[in-house]
């Protein structure tokens, strides 16, 4: 016998090599194998196909993805930033982990926030005849909107000023004329 078990390999004594050492690739070749594993594209992956999608790429040199990369966001067709929002997320101490969902749910979530309180505000500056957008157009957006008023029930908007209200009591009483 030549140094060989049951398994067929020589023993080297060493640490054992990465399939991706193995075949001469930078990519994890494992990592790779066990996405399409996952994936819905067949009822079982051989295990040469993890080779056959890096194949085509060289030692060095850059890949062929024919295209420019797509940033989280735009793949989600969010403006907000979901790169920056993950960061946030890892750096507050908020968990141990934070999920890949995680970030880009709370961007949708502060971009929808954003475009409604945006467009109440636009409303409101539309109906003082202006143009462009002021704190007291805010104020008076998020104080009418209920649900708003709900949410931001603690916060002050600097220079936003105060609802108009003039109490009933305070008010002229209608004369009792009648009109013909």
């Amino acid at each position: 016998m030549s140094g060989r078990g049951k398994g067929g390999k020589a023993k080297t004594g060493g640490k054992s090599k990465s399939r991706s050492a193995r075949a001469g690739l930078q990519f994890p070749v494992g990592r790779l194998h066990r996405m399409l594993r996952k994936g819905n594209y067949a009822g079982r992956i051989g295990g040469g196909a993890p080779f056959v999608a890096m194949s085509g790429r060289g030692k060095g040199g850059k890949a062929k993805t024919g295209g420019k990369s797509k940033s989280r966001s735009a793949r989600a067709g969010l403006q907000f930033p979901v790169g920056r929002l993950h960061r946030m997320l890892r750096k507050g101490n908020y968990a141990g982990r934070i999920g890949g969902g995680a970030p880009v749910y709370l961007a949708a979530v502060l971009e929808y926030l954003a475009a409604e309180v945006l467009e109440l505000a636009g409303n409101a500056a539309r109906d003082n005849k202006k143009t462009r957008i002021n704190p007291r157009h805010l104020q008076l957006a998020v104080r009418n909107d209920e649900e708003l008023n709900k949410l931001l029930s603690g916060v002050t908007i600097a220079q936003g000023g105060v609802l108009p209200n003039i109490q009933a009591v305070l008010l002229p009483k209608k004369t009792g004329g009648e009109k013909e």
